[in-house]
């Protein structure tokens, strides 16, 4: 049985991993065929979705494909340059389901975290994640 911090380690993990191949098996491991990957949206988003009536913005990713291209697209800004990595605090928690842990991305030369963020992943009976929901920025 993984630990709530080995799934948190994998997961931050995934982000930077810079083959696609291994990315996708990642993908596949952690993630149940159907899960969502659900990301509470930065609050420019949010504010231009209210200006036009979205009171209730969200972004979902559904599926292996759809996962693939979330996390590729984000590898691709934020760490492909050379930057930037993430990496998951020692602080993963498990409760029944459930697993809460913080991430950061942080610079690859050293220095402070310039952006972070709370995971709350859902995990089936098997042990991938059925249900994972980001908030960046708290």
């Amino acid at each position: 049985m993984t630990t709530a911090q080995q799934l948190a380690d994998r997961y931050a993990a995934l982000w930077a991993e810079a083959d696609p191949g291994l990315r996708r098996k990642a993908i596949e491991e952690l993630w149940a065929e159907d899960a969502a990957h659900v990301l509470h949206p930065p609050v420019e988003i949010r504010e231009v979705a209210a200006r036009v009536g979205f009171d209730d913005t969200m972004l979902e990713a559904r599926g292996y494909d759809a996962l693939d291209v979330r996390v590729t697209r984000a590898y691709e800004e934020f760490v492909a340059p050379g930057e930037f990595t993430f990496r998951a605090l020692p602080d993963a928690v498990r409760l029944r389901d459930v697993v809460k842990f913080t991430w950061e991305m942080v610079p690859t030369a050293g220095g402070e975290p310039v952006g972070s963020g709370v995971e709350f992943v859902v995990l089936g009976a098997d042990g991938r994640i059925t249900a994972d929901y980001q908030f960046p920025g708290l």
